[in-house]
Order: C-alpha cells, then structure tokens, then sequence
C-alpha cells in the first residue's frame, strides 16, 4: 500500500488506525520529547517499532539514491536543520540489490517535501524514498528513523 503521509507533527494522532504497528509509534511520537532521545536505537516494541536517531550531513538530489524497505515503513522526523525528501513511482532501475530491508534505485522524481522540525514523513512498504537531500545552504541536520513493521 502506498499511501505517503507528509504532515505537521501536531497532526499525527489523526493517522491512527493504519495499522496496529503505526498505532504504537504515533503513540510514542505523541507522547514523548523526541529531542530527548540518544543518539542510535530506542526500542519501543522490540523489533516491531524502533527508533534510530542519527546525525547527518545532506547532500545533492544527485549524489543519493532512491531507497525501499520491504519489512519496515519509515517516519521521518527532523529535530535539527532540513532536508528534502523525494519520493518516486516511475522510471525505476535498481542499482543496489536489496539486502537487510534496504535496496537502492535510480527513478523519476514523482514529488518532493521539506521536512525540519515540526513536520513528518511516512514512507510506506515499498515506497521509493531518498532523503537527506540539502536545502539552502545548511547540511547538518539530526532527525528520527522510526522504522514500523509491517
């Protein structure tokens, strides 16, 4: 099922009902200072719902690839800086076959959305993504990977 959600933070809780697995992360994100997280994996309900909470450095829509998941969906959460998000349906080409729910993709950009603080993404099963794409000028950013079993 594709069924991209980009939204306001603040807006989360109306995206319940998806799936019992979503439902425990929207929850959590809900309930808790995300900004207060350490660095790396936060379990949540083991490896059904997790966080990865990393630090990195964006680059041009150029320099990455599209990428998919075919055990997790993935909500995005910036808490420092930017980052543009793409995602894509047409003009696929594999460029990294998938191993350990990631593989890699050359595609036709289908849209784009900034993400920062106070916005979220959530890319479903098998939808193409690519973020950490650079907005402006700033490069560094910190955000949350929940990845939710499917």
């Amino acid at each position: 099922m594709n069924i991209m959600i980009y939204d306001l933070i603040t807006n989360i809780v109306n995206y319940k009902g998806i799936s019992e697995h979503l439902d425990k992360a929207i929850e959590f994100i809900a309930s808790n200072d995300l900004n207060s997280l350490p660095l790396g994996r936060t379990d949540i309900d083991g490896d059904n719902v997790f966080i990865n909470v990393m630090e990195a450095t964006t680059k041009g829509a150029e320099e990455l690839n599209f990428e998919y998941h075919k055990n997790y969906m993935d909500i995005q959460i910036d808490l420092v800086g930017t980052e543009m998000i793409q995602v894509a349906t047409e003009g696929i080409e594999e460029v990294e076959a998938y191993k350990e729910d990631i593989g890699f993709f050359k595609a036709n950009t289908g849209s784009s959305c900034i993400l920062g603080p106070g916005r979220f993404i959530v890319c479903m099963i098998e939808e193409l993504h690519k973020p950490g794409i650079q907005v402006g000028s700033n490069t560094a950013i910190k955000k949350c990977v929940v990845k939710v079993k499917k």
